[in-house]
């Protein structure tokens, strides 16, 4: 099927000769949509390939790289004249959704959102709010004879400078769709730089984007907005799907995007392009928390495309990350008030060959701050992207859904489910209700997402060196190995990245140059080539983007290591069901925030999983006289191959497992010293540093098997899964320039010698450390049992003592400054009066929520 045809075009057909184009010789997934110059062809599932030589399909990037100057000046100039004339589907104009890119755009806007009755009572209520402060300060006497009068010329004049205020917020935070002749030029730049960078050009789904505009032609007419959520690894994912949508005559999504990236030139050219701006915290500004709501509200009662990450922040570790409820609560907010009808869902997946910014990432991880974005390092990251050959971009979209559709069938689930503390699952308005309802609504958001992501061949070559004992692997078992990832990767549901009828070593040659050799390394000069893994923490992103996929298999095997660590006979090794059951529930909580979970139910997936690592030989399971289960161990079968898919799994999980062993032996040096109460707080951020300089000090002194595990995002992440937990409180000021502070909770605070001060490997906290150890792996180099009872405890006091230290003496430098932001150590009474409201809180959330408790 071709659309869009312009006499003045026609297809590059030299490209039809290009052999990785042909389609897969696997028909259980629908080949790529096919666009050359101005023919878009459609090959929907079920498209049957034909004989040799009988005219072959091929399956083609959405974009390939357009001409160039050097080498094709002629082309060249004709493309850029039939971008900047408008010429066939570069006119933009006939686009499926609302009006869009017309003079007067903003304007529109901004009048609908100076003029809602949400933002202008919300500014009456703050003026009257102001009013009585100012009364009560003596400010305006009640005694004046004219004091009526004086009132309200103070309101009219409060109510106008917040409408001026909220004018100037508008104007800096609001998409501007006004020019199409800028779009079209933005267009062709931006297309230009990226397709140079990946040169293997931006690749969807012909199902999917035909399913796409049937749904966008229905949205239209309803004058619906679809609400495009993305997983968010790249500054790429957004120029990625605005460009698809262009292309394919979509109207462009408002991209809400932090206010970090509104720096002079690029800010412009991207509100401009579709970026709307907010601010990273709202704080307790309630004018501008009103001002975001309304404009969410004006976008989906117009029926304007909206586009924001589930994740929040980018990923910096390759996985999905759990998901921020900012956006998704105005939103919510929009349809449960009434003020919008129905809004469709649309979770988008982008995958990359490789990402730009991965080694920015790593040296984030690493513990060096975040550069503030500036336009000398967006023009440097510009020049140098085009020489980068990263290979191609995969966008996928799952189907689109009514989000009032999941709103109802949610609110009739929760109305049937029991709890121990008396809730109206019918209140929409109650907190805790909507609370819930955002929580299920991110989670189902990111299994769509994990639903619909394709596997890409740097993944497969990044998992597999990740995932061997031994130091490299030959070309010949890296095949194998690969291609046994990719049945696994489809046994359980997931998508390999189509490379037509390309052979697997080709395939897997073309990955290994995208990642280059500062990502793996080869040894020539020996029997067979032979790769390792160069740089082990960089290629853990890309190991990442599979580990959705085997979380289950992983949580099993690291459980099952509990015995196999001890050695000894195969009998020795097996581990009794509710001894596995136990182990997998306390791992799949401790890592609740890490991975997504099938919403099944632990008792179905583990049931599953158990049964899937029987029929693959991994593991074999004993049953009593009624067929339940009592015992699993190791098959003979999965010995005798050396363990190699038992050890795959292990190997998945245990960074994992070793980054949170990390966190929680950091955080028994949040003790006490001898004779010190346990009101003194810790900032957050430290304690996390702490963290990192801990690990790896024992990584190099032979403690911790994994660097990957001084990962600052995972740290953070266990922090906060403890601090949900009770483990460690934490306390946020409402001054924004105050850091969150923390104090190990004191029911969870080991001992200490009463002689010497030392911490004791003993108590509450030890037996948690122990039970998270019980499943890291064992290494030749690393020194277990007494040494970390000893000598790791006594590095984690030290530098918890140090903590303790900084803390006090901050708290006295600051006092003595004067203008100085004092971070104190001690709780106000306010502050703990908030503290115990809001410890209160959380045991009344977990009992509500019945999770499995660590």
């Amino acid at each position: 099927m071709a659309t869009g045809d312009h006499p003045d075009d026609r297809s590059d057909d030299r490209a039809n000769d290009d052999p990785n184009n042909r389609p897969d010789d696997r028909h259980d997934a629908a080949p790529d949509l096919r666009i050359l110059g101005d023919r878009i062809t459609l090959q929907p599932s079920g498209y049957v390939e034909p004989a040799p030589g009988v005219g072959e399909g091929k399956e083609e990037a959405l974009m390939k790289n357009m001409a160039r100057f050097r080498s094709e000046p002629l082309r060249f100039l004709r493309e850029v004249s039939l971008h900047v004339s408008g010429t066939g589907w570069r006119a933009y104009d006939d686009v499926i959704g609302q009006p869009i890119f017309y003079p007067g755009f903003s304007e529109h806007i901004k009048t609908q959102i100076m003029g809602a009755p949400l933002l202008q009572t919300k500014i009456a209520q703050l003026a009257d709010m102001r009013v009585a402060v100012e009364e009560k300060e003596g400010l305006l006497n009640p005694a004046d004879k004219d004091f009526l009068a004086k009132k309200t010329q103070r309101r009219a004049v409060l109510v106008q400078a917040l409408q001026e205020v909220a004018e100037k917020l508008t104007d800096n935070m609001i998409c501007k769709f006004d020019s199409k002749p800028f779009i079209r030029g933005a267009y062709y730049l931006v297309s230009q730089l990226l397709l140079r960078a990946y040169h293997q050009g931006i690749h969807v789904s012909s199902e999917e984007v035909l399913r796409l505009r049937k749904v966008a032609e229905q949205a239209a007419r309803k004058k619906q907005s679809i609400v495009f959520l993305p997983c968010h690894r790249s500054h790429v994912d957004y120029v990625s799907l605005q460009l698809i949508c262009y292309r394919l005559g979509l109207a462009l999504p408002i991209v809400v995007a932090g206010d970090n990236l509104n720096f002079p030139l690029v800010g412009t050219f991207l509100q401009h392009a579709g970026a709307m701006y907010i601010r990273r915290s709202f704080g307790d500004d309630q004018l501008y928390t009103t001002l975001v709501q309304t404009y969410i509200d004006v976008l989906l009662q117009g029926g304007y495309n909206l586009e924001c990450f589930i994740e929040g922040g980018r990923s910096r570790t390759g996985k999905l990350l759990p998901p921020k409820f900012g956006i998704l609560n105005f939103v919510l907010d929009s349809l449960l008030s009434g003020r919008v009808e129905d809004a469709i869902i649309c979770p988008v997946s982008t995958q990359y060959d490789k990402v730009i910014e991965t080694e920015g990432y790593v040296t984030e991880l690493l513990g060096v701050p975040k550069k503030k974005e500036n336009l000398a390092d967006f023009l440097s990251g510009g020049s140098s992207v085009l020489s980068l050959r990263l290979g191609r971009v995969d966008v996928r979209f799952h189907e689109p859904w009514s989000l009032r559709k999941f709103m109802n069938e949610q609110a009739a689930r929760m109305s049937k489910v029991p709890s121990a503390v008396h809730v109206d699952w019918r209140d929409m308005k109650n907190q805790i209700v909507r609370q819930k309802l955002l929580r299920t609504l991110g989670y189902k958001v990111l299994a769509d997402i994990n639903a619909v992501s394709v596997v890409m061949p740097t993944a497969l070559i990044g998992t597999v060196l990740l995932t061997l004992r031994g130091r490299g692997v030959g070309h010949s078992e890296l095949i194998r190995r690969v291609e046994w990832l990719i049945q696994r990767v489809r046994a359980k549901g997931g998508r390999v990245a189509h490379f037509g009828n390309a052979p697997l070593p080709d395939v897997i040659e073309r990955g290994l140059e995208v990642l280059g050799k500062d990502l793996v390394g080869v040894i020539d000069g020996v029997a067979e080539r032979t790769y390792f893994a160069e740089d082990r923490f960089q290629l853990s992103f890309y190991r990442n983007m599979t580990i959705h996929l085997f979380i289950s298999e992983a949580l099993v095997a690291a459980a099952l290591y509990t015995r196999v660590k001890q050695g000894g006979g195969p009998a020795i090794q097996d581990i009794p069901y509710r001894d596995l059951y136990d182990q997998v529930l306390f791992l799949s909580s401790l890592f609740r925030g890490e991975f997504i979970y099938s919403s099944e139910g632990l008792d179905t997936n583990l049931e599953r999983t158990l049964l899937g690592l029987e029929a693959d030989n991994v593991i074999f399971i004993e049953r009593d006289e009624q067929g339940g289960i009592t015992k699993i161990g190791l098959s003979d079968a999965e010995r005798a191959a050396g363990r190699e898919n038992y050890d795959f799994y292990c190997f998945l999980i245990w960074p994992f497992i070793e980054a949170s062993w990390l966190a929680a032996v950091s955080i028994m040096g949040l003790t006490p010293p001898l004779g010190e109460k346990d009101d003194i707080w810790i900032q957050v951020s430290k304690a996390q540093d702490s963290a990192q300089l801990l690990g790896k000090t024992l990584y190099h002194q032979g403690d911790l098997s994994y660097f990957e595990a001084v990962n600052k995002e995972t740290i953070k992440n266990s922090y906060l899964r403890f601090e949900e937990e009770g483990i460690i409180q934490v306390v946020r000021s409402k001054d924004t320039r105050i850091p969150p502070r923390l104090r190990l909770a004191p029911e969870w605070c080991p001992g200490r010698d009463e002689e010497t001060g030392s911490l004791r490997a003993s108590g509450r906290l030890w037996d948690f450390i122990e039970k998270i150890a019980s499943s890291r792996r064992e290494g030749k180099n690393r020194r277990d049992g007494a040494t970390v009872s000893t000598r790791v405890v006594r590095l984690t006091d030290r530098l918890g003592r140090k903590l303790f230290e900084e803390a006090v003496k901050g708290e006295e430098v600051g006092k003595g400054k004067k203008g100085q932001v004092v971070v104190a150590a001690r709780l106000t009474d306010e502050e703990e009066r908030g503290l115990s409201k809001s410890v209160g809180e959380q045991r009344r959330r977990r009992r509500l929520e019945g999770r499995a408790h660590l």
